[in-house]
């Protein structure tokens, strides 16, 4: 099971672990399919470990039209940092060791996120210590700090120039991208000249999903 990211700096092919962590693997296929994912930047890149993405609360989802017919999601109070399909509830981590693990380049992995109050929207009936939402990530080094803390639900197949669709991740790593100290993407504006360049996912290409119904 495969997806593609159509990113600014080019496709990122990914393989998803469907049968190792169904609900994570459900849910973000769920957000790429209803194109919450479109349009949305990598607002965090830190070169050697690790680049940042899916804040839904930053794309097309949180802006739809209350009056639209088809909405992308069947909630529209996205909270800021995004969230999971189980709004308002909780969708809790997956996390399995040693099986998966952040033990190389190109791991991607759910960024979670603390549970402050177990009845606020995207945190009801939370499980554990920390949730998922929508936002993820993809390491350029193995991170084993972060196993047993976030859940690894897929990898990057072309981490090579030889791979078809290149080594993007390289590029995505290397790019003339203004960032600050803490690692956070300041976007250039759209419409207006900049030195910097955007770091974004234009959109999602879902290869035979076996979740779809």
């Amino acid at each position: 099971m495969s997806v593609t990211l159509h990113t600014t700096q080019g496709d990122l092919k990914v393989e998803l672990f469907c049968e190792a962590v169904p609900k994570t693997v459900e849910n973000f296929l769920a957000l790429c399919a209803c194109g919450a994912y479109n349009n949305t930047p990598f607002h965090r890149l830190i070169p050697g470990f690790m680049i940042q993405g899916g804040d839904i609360s930053l794309g097309p989802a949180a802006h739809q039209s209350q009056d639209s017919t088809k909405p992308m999601l069947p909630f529209d109070d996205i909270p800021k940092g995004g969230t999971s399909i189980n709004h308002p509830g909780a969708l809790d981590q997956e996390i399995h060791i040693p099986a998966l693990r952040h033990n190389t380049r190109g791991i991607l992995s759910m960024a979670a996120r603390p549970v402050k109050d177990r009845t606020a929207p995207g945190s009801q009936g939370a499980m554990g210590a920390t949730i998922n939402g929508s936002q993820f990530f993809i390491t350029f080094a193995a991170a084993p700090h972060l196993d047993g803390n976030s859940t690894v639900f897929g990898k990057v197949l072309n981490l090579t120039a030889q791979d078809e669709g290149g080594d993007v991740l390289s590029k995505l790593e290397k790019a003339n991208a203004k960032v600050d100290k803490k690692g956070r993407v300041v976007q250039p504006k759209e419409g207006e000249e900049s030195e910097y360049e955007a770091l974004r996912i234009n959109r999602v290409t879902i290869h035979a999903n076996p979740l779809a119904k």
